[in-house]
């Protein structure tokens, strides 16, 4: 990996061959984080919306859950009514 100096105003240039590899393009945004003592480097997708789109697929529905469970306490509603 290329090692690169920081400027006097702290900014540095990311390699062309890390920019490819991660897909950084001008203008993308990336984040930077601290992990112990080193930092990572995130590219962030475009439409974050559409990223997380699909990721929680196969499990359950909060929704579904609460729906039944609504049915559920009408019934025991109704049987209760005087």
């Amino acid at each position: 990996m290329p090692i690169v100096k920081t400027s006097s105003k702290g900014q540095i240039v990311i390699p062309k061959e890390v920019r490819k590899k991660l897909g950084i393009t001008p203008g993308k945004k990336v984040l930077f984080r601290i992990v112990g003592k080193h930092a990572e480097i995130t590219p962030l997708p475009e439409d974050s919306i559409k990223a997380m789109r699909g990721i929680l697929k196969g499990g359950r529905s909060l929704a579904k859950e609460l729906l039944a469970e609504r049915k559920r306490d009408n019934k025991i509603d109704e049987k209760h009514t005087f």
